[in-house]
């Protein structure tokens, strides 16, 4: 049958996409931070053979052994449309220890109307709605009016450093176009005094990963020393860790904290800020993290032999500032460190911001507006990073938007790098539809 006359109410934009998200489960494409792992190629030429059966012609970019990114222009139907949307996911997850699981983490499992495995939410669920959206749409002939940039890339888990930011730095020219993005977090529901809340992703922290390295004078662990690089590192990583950093409120988050307020009934103010957050349940481990700055140490090395006092002592430093606060926030950083500690950056990477209006902003709350009518939408900042820190520097407005309606009782943002991450199909579905609406409308 020519595809072309393929009534567009034949083919759901979610008929594939639980199937296809627990293809790319199946593709195990742990990201350790280094050069180890298997990288992302194998996910990549499944993605590429997708669109290809659909009539894309998408390019595979590896930007270093097994390190793989696909992209492929789509849609464009109407040619007095010149202003590109880029749709973006990273194919790289995290590691997961099969023990700790109930299940496979690379077996992609349907259990209790869940999809089990490392990704599912983070992101390949996002990667198997787009793929369901455009090959539902190829099969009717429903191209986008907007000419579409697809994006999947390598290296996220990691900073980017082998996807997204090459691509930007030595490709530039595939983003051509490109005014607005979308990509991860954002879309998702969360449930506020009995009404659901989809929170739309408009700005996130700037990324300071650190090391901290003091010296000393090496000795013998029996003897006087005054000049220990472990008391000194110590000391400057306990300082840094009990710092408490003030609130302060950024316009996305003074948006988010007047539509809680709205649905609390009280008056945001700075005060408040933390106990309205915690309306949120669960999700304020992530969404309550944005009202400030923030350092963890998350690393510590020193020495080889307990009676030997090391030359050196190093620390590792996991830093979030706000858009609008990094001079604050390194500042305040270099006083709790000491001037007698090295500060070195292993990535560091700018927070961004973007307004939130204008139509694609409208087209995306009309669309999960369609979807679920009694919903309210509103913008949040992100408290760690993604792939729109690379696509900003391109000029483009990017946004967090993947959409799933969630349970109430599921604690969503402890999926995220956790045990037993998984997500519900009907959400998988629910995604897809929401996606296709949006495409309209973009």
């Amino acid at each position: 049958m020519d595809a072309t006359r393929i009534d567009a109410r034949e083919v759901d934009p979610a008929a594939e996409v639980v199937e296809l998200c627990r293809d790319l489960i199946r593709c195990d494409t742990s990201n350790y931070g280094d050069v180890e792992g298997p990288g992302e190629r194998k996910a990549a030429e499944y993605v590429a053979e997708r669109l290809s059966e659909a009539g894309l012609e998408p390019q595979i970019i590896e930007t270093s052994p097994g390190r793989t990114n696909v992209v492929a222009r789509w849609g464009g139907a109407d040619p007095t449309r010149d202003d590109g949307l880029l749709v973006h996911g990273h194919l790289d997850v995290v590691p997961a220890a099969a023990e700790d699981w109930r299940v496979d983490p690379f077996s992609g499992e349907i259990v209790d109307g869940y999809v089990w495995g490392r990704g599912a939410i983070d992101m390949k669920d996002f990667n198997a709605m787009v793929l369901s959206v455009v090959r539902a749409r190829q099969a009717t002939g429903r191209l986008p009016a907007r000419p579409i940039v697809l994006c999947f890339t390598a290296d996220e888990e990691a900073g980017g450093h082998h996807g997204a930011e090459v691509l930007v730095r030595d490709h530039p020219e595939l983003f051509e176009g490109c005014t607005e993005a979308i990509g991860e977090v954002g879309g998702f529901s969360a449930t506020v005094r009995g009404r659901r809340l989809y929170l739309i992703e408009a700005a996130e922290r700037g990324m300071a990963w650190m090391r901290l390295t003091a010296r000393g004078r090496a000795g013998h662990g029996s003897m006087i020393n005054d000049d220990n690089a472990v008391t000194r590192l110590a000391s400057a990583v306990a300082r840094v860790g009990a710092h408490d950093w003030p609130v302060r409120l950024t316009p996305t988050m003074r948006t988010l904290l007047g539509t809680v307020g709205d649905l609390a009934g009280q008056e945001p103010t700075p005060e408040n800020a933390v106990q309205l957050m915690q309306e949120f349940g669960s999700a304020t481990r992530m969404l309550g993290a944005v009202l400030k700055n923030s350092v963890n140490p998350t690393m510590l090395d020193a020495g080889y032999k307990v009676n030997v006092i090391p030359t050196e002592a190093t620390a590792h430093l996991d830093g979030r500032f706000l858009p609008g606060y990094e001079e604050e926030f390194f500042g305040t950083l270099r006083e709790l460190v000491g001037d007698d500690i090295a500060i070195d950056f292993v990535s560091k990477q700018p927070p961004w911001e973007m307004p939130y209006d204008g139509a694609v902003v409208d087209a995306m709350t009309s669309s999960l507006l369609a979807q679920d009518p009694d919903a309210v939408v509103a913008p949040y900042l992100m408290s760690a990073g993604t792939d729109a820190k690379h696509f900003s520097k391109l000029g483009i407005r990017t946004y967090g938007f993947v959409p799933l309606r969630l349970p109430d009782d599921l604690d969503f943002t402890a999926l995220f790098h956790g045990v037993d991450e998984r997500v519900p199909v009907d959400a998988l579905e629910f995604g897809a539809r929401v996606v296709d609406d949006f495409l309209d409308r973009a």
